[in-house]
């Protein structure tokens, strides 16, 4: 076995990473296998070195250790750009040069499981428009769905304990593969990562189970290998709403600055007990 950990170094740990985190590294260790971190640092306009220290310091303070080197997405951006490459090879993916604003304002924009799907604006552009427009205008990456689908057929999943899933990345539309100011998505990224890692189980709050769909329809694109996915509910505050990075009395430097034990709470969080006021819930 071996499972991960991946923070995105955009703002401090909390106690719903701390539950993420923990869950997969126990797994690893009761199991005899190997834990691994990965600092997701792709977004270069909002990642933060001092975040990525931040982050190992309130991992070892719960007393996890890992096993190899610390991988950065930031190392692996010409994997990613070769990835891309080949889909587009394929004839997978085309530009699209829509912003947010034309999206949600299309009347023809349906919603899928991340909001408004996209509503096929720039997959029909011809190959003229396409290039002048490429010299001229930022845009992104979109992978063609239905293409995509067409060349997979039916995919399935693995959710622990609960056996096979039939895989439905329709529902997501044209998702991005590549942004304006971005050399891949998380979906790309992470699907990509977890295999040259080695990740033989994702570990990963259950606001992902979603996203797993995607992730299943690229790896078969890509020959990549299937991990088993384990969606563990997430942690809520007093407020019962779920915790973000700027929840600071929940964030792990807070806990730590009080005094708080922490082996103690990793000891606790892998039980399913949670300091006062927090809760578990599935998305």
């Amino acid at each position: 076995m071996l499972t991960r950990f991946a923070p995105s170094p955009t703002g401090e740990l909390h106690l719903g990473h701390a539950y993420s985190a923990v869950l997969a590294h126990a797994a690893a260790r009761a199991a005899g296998g190997r834990f691994r971190i990965r600092i997701d640092d792709i977004d270069g306009s909002r990642s933060r070195e001092e975040f990525v220290a931040a982050s190992l310091a309130d991992l070892a303070w719960l007393g996890i250790d890992r096993d190899g080197d610390l991988l950065r997405q930031s190392d692996r951006l010409g994997t990613y750009a070769a990835a891309l490459d080949g889909l587009r090879a394929r004839g997978l993916v085309y530009p699209c040069f829509c912003t947010r604003a034309d999206i949600a304002a299309s009347l023809s924009a349906p919603h899928g499981p991340s909001g408004a799907l996209y509503p096929g604006t720039c997959r029909n552009l011809s190959d003229a428009d396409r290039a002048r427009r490429m010299a001229a205008e930022p845009h992104c990456w979109r992978l063609d769905m239905a293409r995509a689908i067409a060349e997979t057929g039916e995919l399935l999943w693995e959710e622990a304990g609960q056996g096979l899933r039939t895989a439905d990345p329709l529902a997501h539309g044209d998702i991005v593969l590549a942004r304006k100011d971005a050399p891949a998505s998380y979906h790309l990224a992470s699907t990509l990562d977890d295999t040259v890692m080695g990740v033989t189980h994702v570990i990963r709050g259950a606001d992902l189970v979603a996203s797993t769909d995607v992730h299943r329809l690229l790896q078969a694109l890509l020959g990549l290998s299937t991990p088993l996915y384990r969606h563990h509910a997430l942690v809520c505050g007093p407020d019962g709403k779920r915790l973000a990075k700027r929840d600071a009395a929940a964030s792990l430097k807070g806990l730590r600055d009080a005094g708080v034990d922490g082996p103690a709470l990793a000891a606790d969080l892998v039980a399913g007990r949670l300091p006062a006021g927090y809760s578990l819930q599935n998305a």
